[in-house]
């Protein structure tokens, strides 16, 4: 069986960022009220009239990994598209891709994990490098939130947290089993979805009844049970790091670089609290970007590899939790 290796990264975010306390004249917050519930700063968001979607995005961000992998378009063999706001309804976004980079007829598949979507399509991409059915993959999570928040201060508890961005890797085959990805690890618990969720619209409850309901109906704006969704990040996300590192013989202290998805600074700094990492064992950059779900995982790996915070023979973690709820890990010899 074949392994398989993270070759090409980019990440792409809009280049207008909404402060803090441009959100203040929005909504009855403050920077002081964001920033000690989730530790975000600023956020990017794509303005008004801007090409940018979910699927440009991820263009954007494909091309710079492709090149860098050092291969053409021609060489990529399917894609995986992670996405929770898709740009329509269905198609899904990764026969876009295909289009838009014109690429040959790959397949394209769309995986809908929210906040866990990277780890899942990564996870995805990687038993189809490993049985030997293709070589090189593009792996893609991108988010365009803006456009669906509640931008009132009914809505500030979620709207706050969320921005735009995506980020993409090539994914290849590699004959070094020793290296590149080692393991991954994905759970779900379905009776928590709705705790985390966009209810609207569904084909149960289509555009027409939501329009005949004069304003009552909002459940087309996303809606967080907060302090639940925090107290089980908490526990899985120790869990299923833990599962990783068991399953690879692995200790804590043999982990390099932990990259959690961006959810909730305090989420990340308790478990690097509880697991006893330095700030150089882990990465974070919620500050800058805000929750780009799908997106944050890789905008961040992104972003540390080319800081040079992820060195050849690293121990890179990866892990996140989310709407489904749905979590999982993967454990990375770089």
């Amino acid at each position: 069986m074949y392994s398989s290796k993270i070759t090409g990264l980019g990440y792409y975010v809009p280049d207008n960022v909404v402060t803090n306390d441009d959100l203040s004249e929005l909504m009855d917050t403050n920077d002081e009220w964001i920033q000690e519930r989730t530790g975000i700063k600023e956020r990017h968001w794509i303005p008004d009239g801007s090409e940018d979607s979910s699927a440009i995005m991820g263009v954007k961000a494909a091309k710079i990994a492709i090149e860098r992998a050092g291969l053409s378009k021609d060489d990529i063999d399917f894609i995986v598209f992670a996405t929770l706001s898709p740009d329509y309804f269905f198609p899904g976004c990764g026969v876009q891709v295909q289009d838009m980079l014109d690429l040959p007829t790959v397949g394209a598949i769309d995986i809908r994990n929210q906040c866990s979507g990277f780890i899942y399509a990564l996870s995805t991409a990687d038993q189809f490098i490993k049985t030997g059915m293709y070589k090189n993959i593009l792996v893609i999570g991108a988010e365009f939130h803006s456009n669906g928040l509640d931008k009132t201060t009914r809505g500030r508890g979620v709207s706050v947290i969320f921005g735009d961005g995506a980020g993409a890797c090539i994914l290849s085959r590699e004959e070094d089993n020793s290296k590149g990805i080692l393991s991954s690890h994905l759970h779900s618990e379905g009776k928590y979805a709705d705790k985390l969720i966009v209810a609207s619209p569904s084909i149960k409850n289509w555009v027409p009844e939501i329009i005949n309901s004069n304003g009552k109906d909002i459940s087309y704006f996303p809606y967080m049970d907060g302090t639940f969704v925090f107290k089980n990040a908490v526990v899985r996300f120790s869990e299923v790091i833990m599962e990783g590192l068991e399953a690879n013989n692995l200790q804590v202290s043999d982990i390099d670089m932990f990259i959690p998805h961006q959810a909730n600074l305090r989420i990340s700094q308790f478990v690097q609290k509880k697991f006893g990492l330095n700030d150089d064992q882990v990465y974070n950059n919620i500050m800058k970007y805000g929750n780009t779900t799908a997106a944050s995982i890789i905008i961040a790996l992104t972003e540390a590899w080319e800081n040079g915070n992820i060195k050849d023979n690293d121990l890179v973690v990866l892990a996140a939790f989310g709407s489904g709820f749905t979590w999982g890990s993967v454990i990375i010899r770089w």
